[in-house]
């Protein structure tokens, strides 16, 4: 979510229960202007919010020349104690996500504490031939490290764009279409028009007959209508077709909105931080 328009776009999610007060949303504005201007990014997004037990996590992201390359990450932390407006204004960046860090942080259950220092205890087992029995070592996590990944992994399943919204250069290099108009409505309601914004993996198994009527400057990213599992993702259309809403039921609390025939569109997630691994058996 722009962080240009990011009162108006809060405005647009409301329904999902994404409230802020007037005075954080200028703050948070404020600050992520900030941000831009101090890391030099050419964009900023309100990535949003984590919740925890004691605490919560807001996060921006900052995004380069290559709209699809890598992102700079950032998260302020406030306690629920002293959530304040002015709270809002620092932020600490985040070390980029590694595959290690998905596999370390797999088996850690529950809600998010809310302080980055936290540790998790990870058992693993230690085999020492010389010992008939495994030893359990625990193994220290910290939480800014489950944040890292749990917010990779959203990004890299949920993380969504509008058909036609980027194109991909000869060259490699993927930057905003100028020309995109948005989407009308009747295809907004199509999961076909949707893509997920990260490295396509369903792409590259098709056939050359079913890539034949594909473009390859804009058709260069999987699309949702093959998401697993069917039926993951809820569409409405609010406010008299005025807005196009997509909601996860894979990771709640991620909302896509998108505005008819208009370049606006973007996302925002304000959940606990956990995946619903029960939809499968829920629809």
């Amino acid at each position: 979510m722009d962080a240009e328009a990011l009162p108006y776009a809060l405005d647009l999610v409301a329904s999902s229960g994404v409230c802020l007060s007037p005075e954080k949303r200028a703050a948070l504005r404020n600050s992520l202007l900030l941000v831009r201007r101090d890391y030099r990014f050419e964009q900023v997004r309100l990535w949003g919010r984590i919740q925890g037990i004691r605490g919560a996590y807001y996060i921006a992201e900052g995004l380069g020349p290559d709209r699809a390359g890598a992102r700079s990450r950032l998260y302020r932390s406030l306690s629920l104690s002293l959530c304040s407006v002015l709270n809002c204004v620092d932020w600490s960046l985040l070390p980029p996500p590694t595959e290690e860090m998905v596999t370390l942080t797999a088996g850690l259950k529950g809600r998010f504490q809310g302080d980055p220092s936290y540790e998790y205890e990870q058992p693993e087992k230690k085999e020492d031939p010389e010992r008939p029995y495994e030893e359990e070592v625990a193994a220290l996590i910290k939480e800014e490290t489950r944040l890292v990944a749990t917010i990779h992994q959203i990004d890299k399943a949920v993380g969504i764009v509008p058909r036609g919204a980027y194109v991909k250069s000869p060259l490699g290099p993927v930057h905003e279409n100028r020309s995109f108009e948005g989407l009308s409505l009747t295809e907004g309601k199509k999961l076909s028009s949707y893509f997920h914004f990260t490295e396509p993996e369903n792409l590259k198994n098709k056939t050359l007959l079913e890539k034949a009527d594909l473009d390859p400057a804009i058709d260069f990213l999987d699309s949702l209508e093959h998401d697993i599992p069917k039926g993951s993702w809820s569409i409405q259309v609010e406010r008299g077709g005025r807005v196009l809403i997509l909601r996860s039921l894979l990771w709640l609390g991620l909302t896509f909105y998108h505005v008819p025939n208009t370049k606006q569109h973007g996302y925002i997630y304000f959940g606990n931080g956990e995946k619903n691994i029960d939809l499968p058996f829920m629809l």
